[in-house]
């Protein structure tokens, strides 16, 4: 109970000082505006005065007043292309000063690369380009960060408090002409709602690798194909933790594909995109399986996705990237509404796993369940994010049914709470998240011994985008 309690009280502890750490550089930030706006307006007030009393003794009987209404009537604006141009004053007039030229149009910002894809709130860095050749050019980006964490009720093998390396990735695409490639190779760590913590050392060798994502792309007009490691169409939430709204990913996403190895299909006609994939599903080595997406844009601000996949044959073979749940099916439909600061993306999963007793599934069952992402967008680079989600599974201890959740027939709630700061490259966040498991099976929930239905996490997450 006192290690509970001490874990527990661990957690507003790290979101004061997260709270703490965001408001610095918003005051900072807001400091230096009011010095620069302070002296902006003392050299305005400097430069107006003699002007002003140069311009009313230049012309007797006028005013400064009426003189400086005058100019601005005669005297077109510079973005104004079709005005004519001024005519030059007559020799005996009085030397004005030269107008200042009009500055030169700020260059457009360069646009995101394609990949890795990301939700909200961070961006991506500037690329980094070189010619290579043959390649011609090539893009750089990457990311580094590190992750802490404390909670409650960890289960056995698992610790308190961690403290760990969440990226060291390193992205390299062509993003043009037919033949186009992505690579992402490095370090990672999954974070995950309702499951202990695995190192980043051993997340590695227990996922997919060094190279998680990596494929090369064939393009024709709007259609392309791609070979290789390819990011899953399952689901609303990406994999990896920079790509999304929250550090950590929810109890929809642990029934999801994440990474798999196969080839996918993509076309786009007018408002309409689809998407295929032959497949090995939770990347089993096994290609048995089919997905596919279709997004609807009905304009810029509202999609509506339909998402599905599952196995057309069936796979003896279990690791911790490949679960029990490589045998069945998964079904989305996903909402987005994006415009100005606004994100919001309420989506539907259900997945099924069936009976098979070649495969000691002596009894299938089903997941159901419903989330929200929601993200705004504040000023000074500072953003708040929720994500609430609701989850239940079928079947019974007593009719052996396949454990999908915390025990046959169980359920979840669960709530993350997320404010991110980003300035430039740098970004820093942090989740306050609760998991409330009902119907749980003993043994299979939180706590020492898995009797407990509730764990509360808090996470920070700090880095660079390159």
């Amino acid at each position: 109970m006192n290690n509970n309690m001490s874990a527990f009280l661990r957690i507003p502890v790290a979101i004061f000082g997260l709270t703490i750490a965001l408001a610095i550089p918003m005051v900072c930030d807001a400091q230096v505006n009011a010095n620069q706006a302070t002296q902006q307006a003392n050299t305005a007030a400097d430069t107006a005065a003699p002007l002003a009393a140069s311009s009313a003794a230049s012309e007797p009987g006028t005013s400064a007043t009426d003189s400086s209404s005058s100019a601005a009537t005669s005297e077109p604006s510079p973005q104004d292309q079709s005005a004519p141009a001024a005519t030059p004053a007559p020799a005996a007039a009085p030397a004005q000063a030269p107008a200042a030229p009009a500055a030169a149009p700020a260059a457009a910002a360069p646009a995101p690369l394609p990949s890795p894809s990301m939700t909200q709130p961070l961006a991506t860095a500037v690329p980094h380009t070189f010619n290579a050749g043959p390649w011609k050019n090539i893009a750089v980006t990457g990311i580094l960060s590190g992750i802490g964490m404390t909670g409650n009720n960890t289960v056995p093998g698992d610790t308190d408090t961690h403290w760990d390396v969440s990226n060291a990735q390193v992205f390299v695409q062509k993003t043009n002409g037919w033949f186009q490639f992505y690579l992402q190779g490095g370090a990672y760590n999954i974070p995950d709602l309702g499951a202990p913590f695995l190192a980043t050392s051993k997340t590695l060798s227990a996922l997919w690798g060094p190279l998680p994502v990596g494929y090369v792309k064939l393009v024709k007009g709007n259609f392309s194909a791609e070979v290789g490691e390819l990011p899953t169409l399952i689901g609303a939430e990406y994999t990896f933790s920079f790509q999304n709204l929250n550090v950590e990913r929810g109890l929809l996403w642990n029934q999801e594909t994440a990474v798999s190895r196969g080839i996918q299909l993509n076309d786009t006609y007018k408002k309409l995109s689809l998407s295929v994939s032959w497949n090995d599903g939770f990347y089993s080595n096994r290609y048995t399986w089919i997905s596919g997406s279709a997004a609807y844009a009905f304009n810029s601000a509202n999609t509506l996705s339909f998402v599905a996949g599952g196995n057309l044959g069936q796979t003896n073979y279990t690791t911790f990237a490949t679960p029990i749940q490589n045998n069945g099916s998964i079904y989305n439909i996903i909402y987005t509404y994006t415009k100005g600061s606004w994100f919001i993306q309420p989506y539907w999963q259900y997945t099924s796993v069936p009976t098979n007793n070649s495969l000691g599934i002596i009894q299938g069952a089903s997941t159901n369940g419903g989330a929200l992402l929601f993200n705004y967008n504040f000023k000074h680079g500072v953003s708040i994010a929720l994500r609430p989600e609701y989850i239940t599974s079928s079947g019974s201890l007593a009719s052996s049914s396949v454990n999908l959740l915390y025990g046959p027939g169980s359920s979840a709630f669960s709530f993350t709470f997320t404010p991110t700061y980003q300035k430039d490259g740098f970004f820093l966040r942090g989740d306050l998240s609760v998991v409330d498991a009902r119907g749980i099976t003993p043994g299979f929930a939180f706590g020492h011994q898995g009797f407990d239905g509730t764990q509360t996490r808090g996470v920070v997450e700090a880095g660079f985008m390159f």
